[in-house]
């Protein structure tokens, strides 16, 4: 064997994924997919305001320069801090304070026009199919746009509408996407800031949390039985998060799974990233792993991400088996978590193998 097929060799070997087989085990229907400014990049590489939160804040600023919503001093003030403010999350606060969020409409004007690169999106869709949920970060319906092209009922969800985030979070919407911070074709219900919720003591309907996160409560509205419905979403399934740098330094998204979730080392979730040095990647790694959370890598160069998205995907998908998830789905109770509610049947006399039973039963009549 020569020296040129030796290195080729070693080369595809070296290509070849490696995948955790914790993660790769997983029912689709076991996952709920967190999905973060990656996703937009890698699809629609073409609107800068997609790539990160420092290019969404320059084409927010950019677009308020030009409708004249902004005064020039506060322009100035804030391009200052997109430049140097390590915490953009903070600056995208304060700019919304400062400024209507129609500037968004006006970034993401056209979207479906900029679709290069749909693999990812694809990805997404063949786990949803199988009973996986979403829910995002974003302000762009992406995949809602290439789903509905594919004739999926895609449906954009927000946490004002308490009936639907409920039907969602209770498996009901498969191809729901939870937009936590609103969406930017309604900006009446977009949230990037606190200051949009409500002290919950002001609502009797809704539960009392520790102080941190009693003032972040959407618009007054969202009861005791929603917030109990998403905490459980974070016990009872692995969430994957994907094309995600900041989410859990996000405050909404820290107020909807963080803050009451018990014991987080125990749980199991995941997080993709890229690979830009070992040292940094492993640090990560440990760091993340006191949210219960597992970091793999993609890859040191992002044109890897949307290739791993559909080999992992493909890998989960093999995994599905309709028959597991009727069972998840009859035995969820309310905002319980499936162990839980096997446990409740049992209590109460009655065989989980029984119930589902009686339930296809009844599905049949």
């Amino acid at each position: 064997m020569d020296s040129l097929e030796k290195t080729t060799n070693r080369s595809e070997q070296k290509s070849s994924r490696k995948f955790l087989k914790s993660l790769i085990q997983k029912q689709p229907q076991e996952l709920l997919l967190v999905i973060g400014t990656g996703v937009s990049a890698a699809v629609a590489p073409g609107i800068p305001a997609l790539c990160s939160w420092r290019s969404c804040l320059e084409a927010v600023l950019e677009a308020a320069e030009q409708l004249e919503v902004l005064h020039p001093g506060d322009v100035a003030e804030f391009r200052r801090k997109v430049m140097k403010d390590r915490d953009l999350l903070v600056v995208a606060h304060d700019l919304i304070r400062k400024m209507s969020p129609d500037c968004l409409m006006e970034i993401f004007d056209n979207l479906e026009q900029h679709i290069q690169d749909p693999l990812v999106l694809q990805s997404i869709l063949s786990l949803m199919e199988r009973g996986t949920m979403v829910l995002t970060t974003n302000y762009d319906n992406l995949l809602e746009i290439f789903g509905q092209q594919q004739n999926k009922p895609m449906e954009s969800l927000d946490l004002k509408d308490k009936t639907k985030v409920l039907q969602w979070a209770r498996g009901h919407i498969r191809y729901g996407v939870l937009h936590i911070h609103g969406l930017y074709t309604d900006p009446c219900g977009m949230v990037l800031d606190p200051s949009g919720y409500k002290d919950v003591t002001q609502d009797p309907e809704v539960m009392v949390r520790p102080p941190a996160v009693a003032l972040l409560v959407f618009l007054g509205t969202l009861v005791a039985a929603v917030w109990e419905v998403l905490q459980s979403l974070y016990r009872r399934k692995s969430f994957l998060f994907v094309g995600c740098g900041e989410t859990l330094r996000d405050q909404i998204f820290q107020a909807l799974f963080l803050y009451s979730v018990p014991n987080k080392a125990d749980l199991e979730h995941y997080m993709v990233v890229l690979k830009e040095s070992e040292d940094h990647f492993f640090k990560h790694q440990a760091d993340m792993l006191l949210f219960g959370i597992k970091v793999v890598s993609y890859g040191a160069c992002f044109d890897h991400f949307p290739g791993y998205m559909r080999d992992l995907a493909t890998q989960i998908c093999k995994q599905w088996n309709p028959d597991a998830e009727r069972v998840d789905s009859t035995t969820l109770l309310g905002n319980a978590c499936q162990d839980c509610a096997k446990r409740k049947l049992e209590e109460n006399g009655i065989e989980v193998s029984k119930q589902l039973r009686q339930s296809d039963d009844t599905g049949a009549s």
